[in-house]
């Protein structure tokens, strides 16, 4: 048997409406992008939607609307894809790495506060694999500071905290759509502001700072029919768009979002379920499903290179979601340290977590986890 890590659910309706987008002969910067953005608002309940090619566009796009002087600072936790730390660099900003909670894997409030000083300019918590930061606590300290807070929801979409939906407790909320996340639209992101000051900023940043892009300018009606073509550029943008084609599968896999949450929600319960009676094995966090939307399973296991051999050679993908940020070689030059970080990382395997997986692959993972316990310990 062969169990994938991660899987796209894509199927004949995500093919239908890109069809539709052919048919149309309009497969950039359009319609479908602009019915994605306006449903995801929907959907969210927030003012503004802009989409991007990915979350690494939106994180990088946030941070540039509030034209931080350069050589300012940005608290980062240090477990998270490098694309949170990148998105200070790309705007002149330097990463701090804040430690993690140990249990929950989200930055740390206690060593934010020691780890702040009068040059930290923004906050960006993550929700790692989908388990909430403490946006209450992480807000207050914000407000107190006057630090922005760009909200990586990478890992996750629909989950509400406290009664808001993640992505909207902070200034700016970025979404990520790669191939294996919890939705996807081949690679692509969103960015949620409910501040409009900083809406037209956003939308004309994604493309190129142009004021008025080619879907606009097509679809405008003045009584100068002859400007028809014309824009303006007002300021640095870059080529961020999200295209109709990407939108398109978008558009329909946001109609599944919530039924995939929960198929994912399910399968959580069963690996949590079927590990009690492991001693040495226990999940990477303090998973509620259905109370949240998760995109990663993991475990903690202090032999986890041992684990990671053993999976492989019966056939079950699994990976290691992260090294800490102050570990890879790059960013050393930032270098803080972060205790915990750099101690529970090492004991960290992410097992297979999609809406396929089927329920003899559940148990056959299970089974092994099973059988490594009695061979290993």
């Amino acid at each position: 048997m062969n169990v994938r890590l991660f899987a796209p659910h894509l199927g004949d309706d995500e093919l239908k409406e890109i069809q539709d987008s052919f048919k149309k002969s309009w497969v950039g910067l359009g319609e479908k992008v602009a019915i994605f953005e306006r449903d995801f608002c929907d959907y969210l309940n927030c003012k503004s939607s802009i989409a991007v090619n990915s979350a690494t566009a939106a994180l990088h796009l946030s941070l540039s609307v509030f034209r931080f002087p350069r050589g300012k600072k940005a608290l980062v936790p240090d477990i998270t894809f490098a694309s949170t730390a990148f998105a200070p660099i790309y705007n002149g900003l330097e990463p701090v790495f804040v430690d993690v909670n140990r249990d929950d894997v989200s930055i740390s409030v206690e060593d934010l506060e020691k780890k702040w000083d009068k040059d930290c300019a923004a906050v960006l918590p993550v929700h790692y694999g989908g388990q909430p930061a403490h946006m209450g606590e992480i807000a207050e300290f914000a407000k107190i500071k006057n630090l922005k807070i760009i909200e990586d929801c990478a890992h996750t979409v629909g989950a509400e905290y406290r009664g808001k939906k993640l992505g909207l407790w902070g200034d700016i909320g970025c979404f990520s759509f790669e191939e294996k996340k919890a939705m996807t639209t081949g690679d692509g992101g969103m960015i949620c502001c409910n501040d409009a000051s900083l809406v037209s900023s956003l939308r004309s940043k994604r493309w190129l700072g142009i004021d008025r892009d080619t879907w606009k300018r097509i679809n405008h009606n003045s009584e100068d029919d002859s400007k028809h073509w014309y824009y303006d550029i007002n300021d640095l943008g870059f080529k961020y768009n999200m295209n109709d084609l990407s939108a398109s599968i978008g558009i329909v896999q946001l109609r599944k979002l919530d039924e995939m949450n929960r198929i994912r929600s399910v399968i959580i319960s069963k690996y949590i379920d079927g590990m009690k009676l492991l001693n040495h094995i226990r999940p990477i966090l303090p998973y509620e499903p259905f109370k949240y939307s998760y995109w990663l399973f993991g475990v903690r296991c202090e032999k986890r290179d041992d684990l990671i051999r053993f999976m492989k050679k019966n056939g079950i993908a699994t990976g290691v979601h992260y090294v800490p940020l102050n570990m890879v070689n790059y960013f050393k030059q930032w270098y803080s340290k972060c205790e915990t970080a750099e101690e529970i990382w090492k004991s960290f395997v992410t097992l297979p977590l999609h809406v396929q997986l089927r329920d003899d692959e559940i148990s056959f993972v299970l089974e092994k986890l099973y059988e490594f316990e009695r061979t290993h310990y």
